[in-house]
């Protein structure tokens, strides 16, 4: 039903007398209000009983009636000596609904509108919410959306209200266009701006939907990006966006002016403070002369040697960079200057939006306690490491004047988010087979930081139920502490002739000695199985069967300078550990173990953070002792992951003296990988990243001998190239390799799959 007419209608007053027809209001009399009281309406009047008649305060006092929007008509007369006040009153809303919307749910229009059940209805509000949702649909990029509100009268003067939407095809973005630029191509600068043209393959994207808000952010990241390679004047002045003829979609230009392109010159660092070394913070410099000058890695250097000085103990630093720029021989001159700071200290840690989580959980984090001096440095690590817990979307530290000049309150401010996970999960590995898993985790168990997890996973060739609880903070000490408890069953039958199962408990702790090293202590009581081997298989294998009982204590020592430990660029990591099984149970050994990992760049190189080269290297020894030999689920294997281009146990000591010729394992053990990681000539938000890879490694030393044992020290060699690839249902990992050096004997796989999802 359409707006009502009478809602259209301008309020109206009787003719006012003459001038000359005076007299005094005896009363005030209303008609047709059902749910204003008449003392209110009077409340509104300009004009109370008593007072003389006045045309010019009887014309405003309908005015502003009209104005407080509770009524659609109203009459205002004089009666003799009386005042006549007629009015309609605006129905009241019952329900606010909206149809034919799919891509906006419901409740994101509702948080729209202003018109709420039990609301007073006017037409121009409806119009107002109408251009709201219009405005909301614009927002997504929908330009040619329509909205109709519909109003349905129901009894005692109630309304229905129905916008009715007409949602129309999403505008995005057709065409991407740079004008000014000649350093960087257009198909270049299209991958730095956040903005995308539209693909088939961003069905799950919005990033090609138009958006004014993030044409300037792209402002932003195309200003930065010049910036890093050296255009330190750089300008990008607009983004204009053009809508087709036919509102399908929008071309988008940006203007650049470059200017011209600066070397750093001279660098240097200056101290007005005793017992700094200058030297010293100078190491902490990525950059030098006749680099291209990159305005981020100033910022950079002026946090990380602000790190630097305030962590050696000098505190109330800071540091001013002076930036002179020579046009003429197109350099820039960069001096760090490192002055005295503000003195304040540390008067209150004050922490607020943790409604679930301990204060306790938070404050342990602090790298600075109330009476110390405030070092920003320290701040920055507190507020990193609160981050890292993963129970908070946003934290911030801010600091505030204290009760003194010299003082300050850190005001912390946190916003949960959910840390219970439930999570159902498939795929399939080269090893396991096709696999489903089941998880159920809480990362901040009652608000404690207490992590528990119940896992499960069934595939072909594996199954494993795992339950684990850990607090990273035992005693609100620097001691992380655990316990998991599990039962694994592995099918080697394709392997090594049998299965295997293993159930027991490990316990663990750990403790930082800084924040880039740490060692951990295990110790585990395991029970293991051999069973199932096939009658064909190796007699040394077969001897096997049976079970023993592990009992064993082990830790490593880690020292981590990566940039990140989730998808590290830089930086390098070194782990060293060693197992001690003896102290009970069936088998006695010692067992040594160390890997490390270096990161290097190459953005400099190829202009891509994503290009970067790794080079790994781990090995291990184990030796038995006390006169007991070890058992063959405690030797080292080679192939599969930690050789590519070869099987899992496919290179190394072998019985070819059996039907199965079943890999026998090692005491010696070691590889190492050259690999650089690349991304592909496709668009970046389809997630491909391709590696180039070389694998060497060797297997030796095993303690079996015997007609058909072969045990070679040659080192094998496996290349090939791969690719990972996000999707929206898992990381697919594909590796093609081959086997450049091996022996007859050993077992070769060129292409190894895995793939897996979790929701």
């Amino acid at each position: 039903m359409s707006l009502p007419a009478e809602a259209q209608q301008r309020p109206r007053a009787a003719a006012p007398a003459p001038a000359s027809a005076s007299g005094i209001v005896r009363a005030i009399d209303v008609e047709g209000n059902q749910r204003i009281e008449a003392d209110t309406i009077r409340s509104y009047m300009l004009v109370q009983p008593g007072d003389p008649f006045d045309a010019d305060r009887l014309d405003r006092s309908l005015r502003t009636l009209f104005a407080t929007g509770l009524f659609r008509d109203v009459t205002v007369s004089r009666v003799g000596d009386r005042v006549r006040v007629v009015v309609a009153e605006n129905p009241i809303v019952n329900r606010v609904a909206f149809e034919g919307n799919s891509k906006l749910s419901d409740d994101v229009l509702r948080t729209e509108v202003a018109l709420r059940p039990r609301a007073v209805f006017t037409p121009q509000q409806a119009q107002v919410d109408r251009q709201r949702i219009l405005d909301t649909y614009a927002r997504r990029g929908r330009f040619g959306a329509t909205v109709e509100p519909k109003v349905i009268q129901l009894d005692q003067n109630r309304v229905d209200v129905v916008f009715e939407i007409s949602e129309g095809p999403a505008a995005l973005v057709s065409r991407i266009n740079f004008v000014g630029n000649t350093a960087y191509s257009d198909s270049r600068l299209r991958d730095v701006v956040a903005t995308r043209e539209q693909a088939w393959y961003r069905l799950l994207s919005t990033s090609d939907i138009y958006d004014p808000e993030r044409l300037a952010f792209d402002r932003e990241l195309l200003r930065r990006y010049y910036l890093r390679s050296g255009y330190a004047d750089v300008q990008v002045p607009s983004a204009t966006a053009e809508l087709a003829p036919d509102r399908s979609g929008f071309f988008v230009t940006y203007t650049i002016q470059e200017g011209p392109r600066y070397r750093v010159g001279r660098v240097d660092v200056t101290s007005q403070l005793r017992g700094v070394d200058t030297a010293r913070a100078r190491r902490v410099l990525t950059f030098s002369e006749g680099d291209w000058y990159d305005g981020e890695a100033v910022e950079r250097a002026v946090e990380a040697m602000t790190d630097a000085v305030g962590l050696s103990g000098v505190p109330f630093v800071e540091v001013r960079p002076r930036i002179a720029r020579n046009r003429d021989a197109r350099t820039v001159d960069v001096t760090f200057e490192i002055v005295e700071g503000t003195r304040a200290f540390v008067e209150r840690i004050d922490i607020s939006g943790n409604t679930r989580t301990a204060d306790r959980v938070i404050r342990r984090e602090f790298r600075l306690a109330e009476t110390d001096p405030l070092n920003a440095a320290q701040v920055r690590r507190s507020r990193q490491r609160i981050r890292d817990l993963g129970y908070f979307g946003n934290v911030e530290i801010q600091p505030t004047p204290g009760s003194r000049p010299d003082r300050v309150v850190l005001n912390t401010t946190v916003q949960e988010r959910p840390t219970g996970e439930v999570s159902l999960g498939g795929g399939f590995s080269t090893d396991a087979g096709f696999l489903a898993d089941f998880g159920i985790r809480e990362r901040n168990f009652l608000g404690t930081g207490i992590d528990a997890r119940l896992q499960t996973l069934i595939a072909e060739r594996r199954q494993q139920l795992d339950f684990s609880v850990t607090d990273p903070q035992f005693l609100d000490r620097n001691l992380a502490a655990g316990i998991d408890i599990f039962y694994i069953e592995r099918n080697l039958q394709e392997i090594a002739s049998y299965s295997e199962r293993r159930y027991g408990l490990v316990l663990r702790s750990g403790y930082e000695f800084n924040e880039r090293m740490r060692q951990s202590w295990a110790y585990s009581l395991v029970n293991r199985n051999v069973f199932d081997i096939q009658p064909g298989a190796s007699l040394f294998v077969q001897e096997q069967a049976g079970e023993t009982l592990l009992s064993q204590v082990g830790t490593t020592l880690a020292y981590d300078m990566r940039d990140s430990r989730i998808e590290p660029r830089s930086g390098y990591i070194v782990r060293i550990g060693g197992d001690f099984a003896g102290l009970g149970g069936d088998v006695n050994y010692i067992r040594l173990r160390a890997d490390t990992a270096v990161y290097f760049p190459l953005e400099r190189v190829f202009g891509d953070p994503d290009f970067v080269f790794v080079l790994t290297a781990g090995g291990g020894i184990l030796e038995p002792w006390g006169g007991n030999d070890e058992r063959i689920i405690d030797r080292f294997f080679l192939g599969g992951d930690n050789l590519r281009g070869f099987a899992l146990a496919g290179a190394g000591p072998r019985d070819l003296a059996s039907s199965t010729q079943d890999p026998l394992g090692g005491r010696v053990i070691w590889t190492q990988t050259s690999e650089l990681r690349f991304p592909l000539p496709l668009p970046s938000e389809i997630g491909l990243l391709g590696r180039a890879f070389v694998d060497v490694g060797s297997l030796t030393n095993t303690p079996i001998t015997g007609p058909g044992v072969v045990d070679s020290p040659l080192v094998r060699v496996g290349a090939g190239v791969g690719v990972s690839w996000r999707t929206p249902v898992g990381l697919i990992n594909i590796d093609i390799a081959q086997a450049l050096v091996k022996e007859p004997y050993d077992q070769t796989q060129t292409v190894r799959f895995g793939f897996g999802t979790r929701f």
